[in-house]
């Protein structure tokens, strides 16, 4: 029997059509025994992983898995040049054609299809229990990561649970967000149980990350689409379950934001990583694209692919963090030139540039894809949202992560300044904006909060602007036309 490699869904139907002679054959198994080996599940495991990132094709190191949070009001995009595609998410105007949309979108679904292998079979693969559980676990956590990612930016999405192909997939219908959240949440609740405390490398979660992930779900679910307001508290337990967990699981705050972004291809991981997905160079299609190049202005040899938007930057509160945010003169020599001068007339994110400005597209660097003070900011707006109110405990938390970006002697927030809940929770999602600039963070907080419109509606007039109004359909992206061109029931 034949597992198939989902790349993408579209390649999944279309495999079904021409005798899979086209499909990308990466951590392909053929056979009907080779799932019930230990070795044969962990190369399921690492097909799933491989869709998470894959340079130049699909995933997390891909350049355009960052187009499509442009919509936001931290990060923007060349006016001009070849970047339509870009500017199509900036804009509010993305096509069921968009060539960017496929990196996120495709690396998902082959994630999911190399944990579908995994978690439908490694109750009968023969080895060892206690590493076969493990394996399943991190199948459980790609699984409900991918999905995660999927229905934040598509909305109603296929939700594939089989490893194999079958004819229903021919004409499989869109499961409702409500529906892909039910299966994220029981995912990563057994991903929880099943992971150890310790990460097997630095590329793969533990119990810890399951966690994170699960109160960063819970916190979603509260806002739209689901508006389950409920689940405030749990995502508040849960973050604060990680808090007070976190050495156990090998987090913590680093005590200088600018050695967050060190960038040391040397270095393999940071404390702060929750969860990572490694980038490589002596591999093919693993080393890691969304460093470098894709973030750095022409003037020093990279693409103008994203940069800062200019009220975000101007607003910006001064202190080390800004300092070790954006890089402001541009050129590599002697000579540099203020970005006011540049031919974009932007501020770029220093966050990505490579130790000793190196320019390539190509580094052993990885994507990080949630930091320890995420969590921290979790607790403190879901505990604000949530019953009873902020209390010390997410006082503490927003302070550890305020304090570090602002300048030595700023005063730290307390509960007698008096104010409400609303308003430290919307101090809360402000610190975010400011602590994940340019980390694929700020988009999903003003969809869940439905602050969109609002955030747009402050852009400088020097910046892209909306096409058209924007409406809550822009909250969501359409699916790629080579899955809805082959099947209409994704219309």
């Amino acid at each position: 029997m034949k597992k198939l490699a989902l790349f993408g869904l579209a390649a999944l139907l279309m495999a079904g059509c021409k005798g899979y002679l086209e499909e990308d054959t990466t951590g392909l198994l053929y056979g009907g025994n080779v799932l019930s080996t230990q070795d044969g599940l962990e190369s399921a495991l690492t097909g799933a992983y491989r869709g998470l990132g894959t340079q130049w094709t699909y995933g997390f190191l891909h350049p355009s898995a960052n187009a499509a949070v442009l919509g936001a009001d931290d990060v923007t995009t060349h006016p001009a040049s070849n970047k339509a595609d870009w500017r199509e998410f900036d804009q509010f105007n993305v096509s069921t054609t968009n060539q960017r949309s496929g990196a996120v979108y495709n690396g998902c679904y082959k994630a999911i299809q190399g944990a579908n292998n995994v978690i439908n079979n490694y109750a009968k693969t023969v080895g060892t229990k206690a590493t076969i559980d493990i394996i399943a676990g991190e199948a459980y956590f790609i699984r409900g990561f991918s999905y995660y990612w999927l229905t934040r930016f598509y909305g109603s999405i296929p939700l594939v649970t089989a490893g194999e192909y079958s004819a229903d997939l021919l004409t499989i219908k869109k499961s409702t967000p409500a529906e892909v959240y039910a299966l994220i949440v029981e995912d990563l609740k057994k991903a929880e149980t099943m992971l150890p405390n310790t990460r097997r490398d630095p590329g793969r979660p533990n119990a810890g990350s399951a966690k994170a992930f699960l109160a960063d779900v819970y916190l979603t679910m509260a806002g739209w689409p689901l508006k389950q307001t409920a689940n405030y508290d749990l995502a508040a337990a849960k973050a604060k379950e990680v808090i007070d967990n976190r050495s156990t699981y090998g987090f913590s705050l680093m005590s200088s934001f600018a050695a967050v972004f060190d960038n040391d291809p040397a270095v393999a991981s940071i404390p702060e990583s929750v969860f990572q997905i490694n980038g490589f160079t002596g591999g093919s299609g693993t080393a890691n694209a969304t460093y470098g190049n894709t973030t750095m202005p022409g003037e020093e040899g990279g693409w103008d692919d994203m940069f800062a938007e200019l009220n975000f930057f101007k607003n910006f509160p001064a202190g080390p963090r800004k300092d070790a945010t954006f890089r402001t003169q541009f050129g590599l020599g002697a000579t540099t030139i203020p970005w006011e001068q540049s031919l974009t007339k932007h501020p770029y994110y220093k966050k990505w540039y490579i130790k000793g400005n190196i320019v390539t597209s190509s580094i052993s660097l990885p994507t990080v894809m949630m930091r320890y003070p995420h969590v921290l900011t979790i607790y403190a707006e879901a505990k604000a949202r949530g019953t009873g109110g902020p209390d010390q405990a997410a006082y503490d938390a927003l302070n550890q992560v305020r304090s570090r970006g602002l300048p030595t002697g700023t005063k730290i927030l307390a509960p007698g300044d008096g104010l409400t809940a609303a308003q430290f929770a919307d101090a809360v999602v402000q610190e975010r904006a400011w602590e994940f600039a340019c980390e694929r963070t700020r988009w999903f907080d003003l969809v869940r909060l439905e602050k969109v419109e609002e955030a747009n509606a402050a852009k400088s007039a020097d910046d892209l602007q909306p096409i058209k109004a924007i409406t809550k359909a822009n909250y969501w992206f359409p699916l790629p036309y080579t899955d809805t061109s082959i099947n209409p029931n994704l219309n």
